[in-house]
């Protein structure tokens, strides 16, 4: 449940930063005949989410078990993939995500209506899309929907608050730091469903190794005690672990947290320190 409530935390504000951004630019440069368009690709980046993700949840149903864990073993992978582009994308952008944003609307304007609902349907849509893929991975690699679900919703309601309140201007976000603490954390996660998915595609037979197992600490952590539920809703953890496993867990988490910690945390900040800082005035 935390990672998901994290996970429903950094991308929901991510979002909520973005249309924050977007309806104060057009309210301060006098524009507020572009709201309604704005908000209608909100909307819809935000439908188009919900359906992604009820496909994910309900698209398999009725595969073979061999297919149902190909094609869950894939997503988890491409989750991972996604999640991790993602991690370094905004540790490098949030910095500048205001500027970026505002010039991006700016030819939106310039182009009509239209085109205010397409990027306002594409910043938010991106979002939306990663966070059901990566969630839906989560639950895939917890064996449960409801409690993921739950960290999530509990997410992105705080996201939706954050963004609120920064929108009101009654907080000030070091984002900088936010997506460095918050980065650091995902890349362990990623790596759990990065092993998950592994696991899925040995159990459907397309990777060798399903009974070699590098270790099994069942007796130990028990899989129904609370304390491996816990592992497990976090860092996607597993008493039984094969060497693939294993082996991709490690191969992903040393050189990825490396690369992002060495990027995230000792890049110089840019001297525009408050180019770091996200404050949207609503007037």
């Amino acid at each position: 449940m935390l990672a998901n409530f994290l996970i429903g935390l950094r991308e929901g504000l991510e979002a909520a930063l973005v249309v924050s951004i977007l309806v104060a630019y057009l309210v301060k440069t006098q524009r507020r005949d572009l709201l309604p368009a704005l908000w209608t690709g909100v909307g819809v980046a935000v439908a188009v989410s919900l359906a992604f993700g009820a496909a994910l949840t309900f698209g398999p149903k009725g595969l073979s078990f061999e297919a149902q864990e190909a094609i869950g073993g894939t997503l988890s992978i491409l989750a991972v993939g996604l999640i991790t582009w993602m991690i370094f994308w905004m540790g490098k952008t949030a910095r500048h995500l205001k500027a970026d944003l505002q010039h991006r609307l700016d030819d939106a304007v310039a182009a009509g209506k239209g085109a205010v609902v397409v990027m306002a349907l594409l910043a938010v849509g991106r979002e939306g899309l990663e966070t059901a893929l990566f969630l839906w991975a989560g639950a895939q690699a917890t064996g449960t929907s409801t409690t993921p679900l739950l960290g999530a919703v509990l997410g992105l309601a705080v996201a939706v608050t954050l963004g609120w309140a920064v929108y009101r201007g009654a907080v000030r976000l070091d984002l900088r730091l936010f997506f460095a603490w918050t980065g650091v954390f995902l890349v362990v996660v990623a790596a759990g469903v990065l092993a998950y998915g592994v696991h899925d595609l040995q159990e459907a037979g397309l990777l060798p190794g399903l009974h070699s197992l590098a270790f099994d600490v069942s007796a130990q952590v028990p899989p129904s005690s609370w304390y491996a539920t816990l592992l497990k809703g976090i860092f996607n953890f597993s008493p039984a672990t094969t060497w693939l496993e294993a082996a991709a867990w490690v191969l992903y988490v040393v050189p990825v947290l490396t690369l992002f910690v060495r990027s995230a945390w000792f890049t110089p900040a840019p001297p525009r320190a408050p180019a770091s800082t996200v404050a949207v005035a609503s007037s």
